[in-house]
């Protein structure tokens, strides 16, 4: 596709990483400078379901909640290239991965913790951190998915002050020094 910035996506970007990681915010302004769709697979999943993730979660569990998951992102993939914002878990499936590598592109949103508790602290809606002592389990599952991470064909660090336009152009940045991926028209 081409939109007005003159740019050709040539596959999808999965935006991969950690909760808080500004996968939704970015990959909605990556999509508008793109000129492309953006689709949040966790909002594709509740829509489908007619229930929130942490509904999904309370009624069926997680191991319910990751096939759908696994069958919203394929379903994804499969369209014309587009942005897609994942739940932090969704690259954890070997399955995923391997399905994001042959249609598309993973992009890591690489957070450190310290950002990524600041910016999910005062929410409810993360089923994962209804525990105790919620900050010692976002750093135990930080510390479990990073390697997992790590496997994504594209990184960007992402910088506690930088906003939101200002990330965005470090991930066209990013996404451009790949020309199979994203050039410019």
């Amino acid at each position: 596709m081409t939109d007005r910035a003159g740019y050709q996506l040539h596959r999808t970007v999965v935006l991969v990483g950690m909760m808080g990681s500004g996968k939704t915010a970015i990959g909605r302004a990556l999509a508008a400078r793109l000129g492309v769709d953006f689709v949040d697979s966790d909002s594709a999943i509740e829509e489908a379901a007619a229930l929130t993730i942490a509904e999904i979660f309370a009624r069926d569990g997680e191991a319910f909640f990751r096939k759908r998951e696994a069958e919203v992102l394929r379903r994804l993939l499969s369209g014309p290239p587009s942005v897609v914002s994942t739940g932090g878990g969704a690259f954890l499936a070997e399955a995923n991965r391997d399905a994001i590598a042959e249609m598309g592109i993973a992009l890591w949103l690489d957070a450190d913790l310290e950002t990524l508790w600041a910016r999910v602290r005062h929410k409810d809606t993360r089923p994962l951190l209804r525990t105790a002592n919620p900050k010692a389990t976002l750093a135990e599952i930080f510390q479990t998915r990073k390697p997992v991470y790590a496997k994504a064909g594209l990184r960007l660090a992402i910088r506690r002050d930088a906003s939101i336009d200002d990330t965005t152009s470090s991930a066209l940045e990013v996404l451009q020094s790949h020309p199979k991926i994203l050039e410019p028209c």
